[in-house]
């Protein structure tokens, strides 16, 4: 076998009808995969950059809307509130605004864990469908030879291949930007404790 026949255009000219539909949708969850990780990671770097405070406490404006929930939470007065209890009250409105906004930020990473478990199983049906081509060329050619069995075998373990190489992205991809916004949640969190503490001191006679 070539080296045109060994590549990933070779691969996919020498397969069936049912094994370039599993290869073309298996490239196309391979490229959207890729714009997710690219995009992930950008929002992942913008959303880190904007927890690191100025020296004057301003919010940057990326995290703008989680310290004004805590400004309107601090503009209500509840009677008989003890200052733990405001504390806890404005940190807990900031917390909403911040879970909103990881939400929003994270976007389409899901999507990410959705092509990492599904591409295996697409590519395996074609490593099935090439098998069941080449036992399909044995009964009609009535030989076993390598001639008979190579191109559905071929199929099959390029479909494999192609399965593999979409999935494999896609996992490592999830668990790194998962952890990274994990990372940046335990941030935020230290943030509000900060800026609800100074709320509350603020107010403090």
């Amino acid at each position: 076998m070539d080296t045109l026949t060994l590549s990933p255009l070779g691969l996919f000219l020498a397969a069936g009808l049912v094994g370039r539909t599993v290869m073309i949708l298996l490239a196309a969850a391979s490229l959207w995969c890729w714009v997710l990780i690219f995009e992930g990671l950008y929002t992942l770097t913008r959303s880190k950059r904007a927890t690191v405070l100025p020296a004057d406490g301003s919010p940057p404006p990326l995290l703008a809307p989680i310290f004004e929930a805590g400004r309107d939470a601090a503009a209500l007065s509840v009677p008989g509130e003890t200052v733990g209890e405001r504390r806890h009250r404005l940190a807990e409105a900031m917390g909403r605004e911040a879970r909103a906004f990881l939400t929003s930020a994270e976007g389409r990473l899901p999507d990410l864990a959705v092509i990492a478990s599904v591409s295996p199983f697409v590519g395996l049906f074609g490593t099935v469908w090439g098998i069941m081509v080449s036992f399909a060329g044995i009964a009609a050619a009535k030989d076993t030879s390598l001639a008979v069995v190579a191109p559905g075998i071929a199929e099959a373990l390029a479909a494999t291949a192609y399965g593999l190489a979409t999935a494999i992205p896609a996992s490592v991809a999830y668990s790194r930007l998962g952890a990274g916004w994990a990372r940046l949640a335990a941030i935020l969190s230290d943030r509000i404790d900060e800026r609800a503490v100074a709320l509350v001191t603020e107010e403090t006679p």
